[in-house]
């Protein structure tokens, strides 16, 4: 593959940036990898809608966070008034903020649906890219403006793997150890 903005050959299909200009390659290889067709990507910029698992969650959240304030509003209302029907109203305030608020954000999670997921695969169409132009042809010399394609193989004097085990590996530490062991058994006598 040769970079489409210098033209300096590389030399494996899996390399990010050419190794002469820097152009980044990433988008050639997929769209290499693709014969000539591109995603239809969805634009980004646009505030997604928010899902209903989310919502309801965010809706039970509110719930019990405004029972503590409307809670102790009435109870300090119903203290200051010592009315039967404000400590009423102040008790079915707290049943429906402190167990309607998790029992909506349990509903919320467990039954209604969640976002879906940007990391599965889908479907989506593809848009064909516009043909790619022919190279250019030199007025002068009738060549391409590219270099011609090479057939890359290895080397004829890597064809076949050298032979390791030929090669002496370092001795171990134990030989080395025995061996002063030895020495100071000698000298001893």
């Amino acid at each position: 593959m040769y970079c489409p903005h210098c033209g300096q050959l590389q030399t494996t299909g899996a390399i990010r940036f050419c190794s002469r200009c820097g152009f980044p390659l990433d988008g050639v290889i997929y769209l290499l990898g693709n014969g000539g067709l591109l995603p239809a990507f969805d634009s980004r910029d646009e505030p997604q809608p928010i899902s209903a698992r989310r919502r309801g969650v965010k809706q039970g959240g509110l719930l019990f966070l405004s029972g503590i304030v409307i809670v102790s509003l009435l109870a300090v209302l119903a203290d200051a008034a010592n009315s039967n029907f404000l400590y009423l109203l102040m008790s079915l305030a707290a049943i429906i903020c402190f167990a309607g608020g998790p029992l909506r954000m349990l509903y919320a999670g467990i039954f209604e649906e969640g976002a879906p997921n940007p990391f599965r695969q889908v479907n989506r169409p593809y848009v064909q890219a516009p043909p790619m132009p022919q190279p250019r042809q030199f007025a002068s010399q009738g060549q391409t403006a590219l270099p011609p394609a090479q057939n890359l193989r290895p080397a004829a004097s890597w064809q076949h793997r050298p032979v390791t085990s030929e090669l002496v590996g370092p001795p171990s530490v134990t030989e080395n150890t025995t061996r002063l062991l030895d020495k100071e058994d000698r000298t001893d006598r």
